[in-house]
């Protein structure tokens, strides 16, 4: 027998998030402005561009179920896409560099179109050495263009230098917000369930009218566009740009990140980005004993958390309060009652 249970209507719902995200830019701007020092305040941006990257990230591998190897060779295109749009724009500040972010998204966006049809025939190892393989392309062609061009553009091994330093703490909150709400909005919407269905099982998907690849590319490139845009941030946060940065090392650097935080959970890609790019920092007095320090978390953590931080779970500030009205909070549920509820 079902029971009426008190739930919160969706308005509701948004400006309860809404209000959470106010009083957590306040209390993070308090702490910028009057805790933290200026070299805290530049790990904190980090993290929120290491965040959008995992929470991108999580797209493919989380939710999507794939493993693609080449993330970095993302936001390499969307952080050369918007250097040289911000460097060479006679624009306003403001809105060169508000434009020069939408152009990383698109162009990362339809470099994940154009790798992820080819790419997402394949799956498992030989995704991810394919995907591995168009990173690397991407990074060997800005090192070697200038010489086919025949001028200077990407100045190659040497670096993009000269970038405006437009990212601050401000419009890199706003983008990890906006990240966040465009993927779960994404997710939670008949495409995003499409999404879920294929990575369950893609047979029983295509069988019931899913059409596997559409979903799978847009997945792919959805992932790889807003790995541009923390590219963009990226570039205009350290105002110099190699090419050697975004090598292999940096997409595997940004897999843990969602492995560690727990596959299809982007609150663990959050907390994960969070952990992981403050601690090696935290360490660096222990010197040549940093990393082996940062390595024996991340072997402690695959031992006893095998599934990552948060496994799959969401947090959801809605639900907590639904079952604080229905006086769930603290009770467990039986099978019968689970069912009941749904």
């Amino acid at each position: 027998m079902k029971t009426n249970r008190k739930t919160i209507k969706m308005p509701v719902r948004y400006l309860m998030n809404a209000v959470l995200v106010a009083l957590l830019f306040v209390g993070l701007s308090f702490l910028t402005q009057n805790v933290l020092s200026t070299y805290q305040n530049k790990v904190l941006l980090t993290v929120g561009i290491n965040i959008i990257l995992a929470v991108s990230l999580n797209v493919a591998t989380g939710y999507l179920g794939q493993l693609p190897l080449g993330h970095a060779g993302f936001m390499a295109v969307g952080a050369y896409t918007c250097a040289l749009f911000t460097k060479y724009s006679n624009l306003p500040k403001g809105v060169a560099f508000v434009i020069g972010l939408v152009l990383a998204w698109i162009m990362a966006g339809l470099f994940g179109v154009l790798i992820g049809i080819p790419a997402l025939r394949l799956t498992g190892d030989y995704l991810a050495i394919l995907t591995l393989g168009f990173g690397e392309i991407i990074r060997i062609t800005l090192n070697n263009i200038d010489d086919v061009l025949g001028f200077k553009l990407f100045y190659g091994a040497k670096g993009l230098k000269n970038i405006p330093k437009y990212s601050n703490y401000w419009n890199v909150f706003l983008c990890v917000v906006i990240t966040c709400f465009l993927i779960h909005a994404m997710m939670k919407s008949r495409h995003g369930r499409a999404v879920l269905a294929i990575r369950d099982n893609e047979i029983a998907a295509e069988s019931c009218g899913i059409q596997t690849t559409y979903y799978k590319v847009m997945a792919f490139a959805f992932s790889a566009a807003f790995a541009g845009l923390a590219g963009g941030l990226y570039a205009c946060y350290l105002g110099v740009l190699d090419p050697s940065t975004f090598g292999f090392m940096k997409s595997i650097e940004i897999l843990v990140m969602v492995v560690l935080g727990g596959m299809g959970s982007m609150l663990g890609s959050i907390l994960s980005a969070t952990v992981l790019t403050i601690l090696p920092e935290a360490t660096r007095s222990f010197d040549s004993y940093r990393m082996v320090v940062y390595s024996l978390v991340l072997v402690l953590m695959m031992i006893f958390r095998p599934g990552g931080l948060l496994g799959s779970y969401d947090f959801s500030l809605s639900r907590i309060v639904e079952k604080a009205m229905n006086g769930e909070l603290f009770r467990k549920h039986t099978k019968k009652e689970a069912a009941d509820h749904e």
